[in-house]
């Protein structure tokens, strides 16, 4: 029987498309906690969390097995699961739509803009694409089979059934998928393509920039072609053999070629206003190419984004108008 098996299913429902928090409560062989409460508040103690979580807890708002109110005075149960919805402030929304671009019974592959998260993770939550595509298309048990990061655009594919969501993860694990990306950097002659880039990338949590270590084995490798060149700027083509985190960005600085609007390398610039959406990384997932692990149906996707600064330098500097941000059909 799997892991998964033995935890019993949410008494909350999805909020803003958003699934509560699952947390499974650790052993207590000493009893430094009496006290359901008493656990929480040392876990979350000198975090933003601590007052957030009392809050919850004086509501009514974390639940345990079968849909039980749990309180701070409760018996604590190590082992014992319980479930709650984070308190999050209001997200300015990203004023970009999501297109589709394939559709079946188990798979849901979209084009997502920049700027926007493929998933939940830190002060992004309800303006990811997950939770929007959640909401829009009425797919509560959507799941993402990778993931973009947030200034990436490009082709992001989705699980729309539980039971399929393994296969869809293991074509990326087991690198089934061949990806191709387009990016805008400068040109410069000297730099001989195409060229295999290979270096051990480490990208360390909380740290924005991941770096090269040069005496470690190589554990990244992308192909750097170029597509061409007007004038100082270029297009390229980067196809990833691996997938660590910010592997393209990090091999493209290495040549000496930065991609264009990248707030990160080769120097992490200050934070940008939230609300700020001109100049985005030029940097565009293009196509997916992989054989359906359910259906057995051979699939080679495009996105149908383009980078502006190869096709509108000057708006692309100045930034587009805010538009709807909605889930449009394929």
């Amino acid at each position: 029987m799997s892991r998964r098996s033995h935890i019993p299913p949410p008494p909350l429902p999805q909020r803003d498309g958003i699934d509560p928090v699952r947390m499974r409560l650790p052993p207590d062989p000493e009893g430094h906690w009496p006290h359901l409460g008493d656990y929480l508040t040392e876990r979350y103690a000198g975090t933003r969390g601590a007052e957030s979580m009392a809050r919850l807890l004086a509501d009514g708002r974390v639940l345990g097995e079968g849909g039980r109110v749990l309180r701070p005075q409760d018996p604590y149960e190590p082992g014992g699961w319980l479930w709650f919805h984070r308190d999050m402030p209001a997200e300015p929304p990203v004023p970009f739509p999501i297109r589709v671009v394939h559709r079946d019974r188990h798979l849901l592959v979209v084009d997502k803009p920049h700027f926007l998260a493929t998933i939940p993770r830190g002060s992004h939550v309800t303006e990811t694409a997950l939770a929007r595509l959640r909401r829009e298309l009425d797919l509560p048990a959507l799941s993402p089979a990778h993931r973009l990061d947030r200034m990436t655009a490009g082709l992001v594919m989705f699980s729309i059934r539980p039971e399929d969501r393994g296969a869809y993860q293991l074509l990326f694990q087991q690198r089934r998928v061949r990806k191709e990306y387009e990016a805008l950097a400068a040109h410069d002659p000297g730099v001989e393509l195409p060229r295999t880039v290979r270096s051990h990338i480490e990208k360390v949590r909380g740290v924005m920039a991941a770096v090269e270590l040069p005496d470690a084995e190589p554990n990244a490798e992308s192909l750097v072609e170029l597509i061409a060149s007007r004038g100082p700027l270029a297009r390229y083509r980067l196809t990833p053999h691996t997938g660590r985190t910010h592997q393209l960005r990090v091999h493209m600085n290495a040549l000496g070629l930065p991609i264009l609007g990248d707030p990160v390398y080769p120097v992490v610039a200050e934070p940008a206003d939230p609300a700020d959406y001109r100049r985005p990384l030029q940097l565009l997932a293009r196509t997916l190419s992989f054989t359906d692990p359910v259906t057995g149906r051979a699939h080679r996707l495009e996105t149908g984004l383009t980078l502006q600064a190869w096709d509108d330098p000057e708006g692309w500097a100045a930034g587009p108008p805010p538009g709807p941000a909605a889930v449009e059909a394929g």
